[in-house]
């Protein structure tokens, strides 16, 4: 079977490495911004929102879903926890289990913010067609899975920190 044969796009160059970076950049950036407003750093934020997306679980399980080592996820969630954003609970059938969960639901700028990145995507959104919208959505699952292997790998290899993220 033989595979379609690609246009060249913008991306056949150096261009697509550096939107893809740029892009890299923004999505930091704004989680940076959100993290300040509640008093967090982007990567506390980041997975402050792991825990809200996917409730309750281990120091382990975040670990495992942030690439973070168990001493920095202590760290983490005492700074959650100080915060008011978390706490520690013992798990509702294991109770030898301890498990982290989201308290607070986010601040009222917070929610704006987020309301108006929400607006302002959908008005992205709406200049693609449904085709246009398939490729894009195939596009970032491929690259989300395929950053996903990759931070695995740097962290299999060593690259897993150590230290407050």
């Amino acid at each position: 079977m033989s595979t379609p044969e690609r246009a060249e796009t913008p991306a056949d160059d150096d261009s697509g490495a550096r939107l893809g970076a740029e892009l890299s950049d923004a999505v930091v950036l704004f989680h940076e911004a959100l993290g300040a407003l509640m008093g967090l750093s982007a990567a506390d934020h980041k997975a402050l929102g792991v825990i809200r997306r996917d409730g309750p679980m281990s120091a382990r399980e975040l670990a495992d879903r942030t690439g973070l080592t168990a001493g920095a996820v202590t760290g983490l969630v005492d700074r959650l926890e100080h915060s008011g954003h978390a706490r520690r609970t013992r798990h509702e059938t294991d109770r030898r289990q301890l498990v982290i969960e989201a308290t607070a639901s986010s601040s009222p700028q917070v929610k704006r913010a987020l309301g108006e990145m929400q607006e302002a995507m959908a008005r992205v959104t709406e200049q693609f067609t449904v085709d246009e919208l398939t490729v894009v959505a195939r596009w970032v699952s491929l690259t989300t899975a395929t950053m996903r292997e990759q931070a695995a790998a740097v962290g299999a290899s060593g690259g897993r920190r150590a230290t407050r993220p």
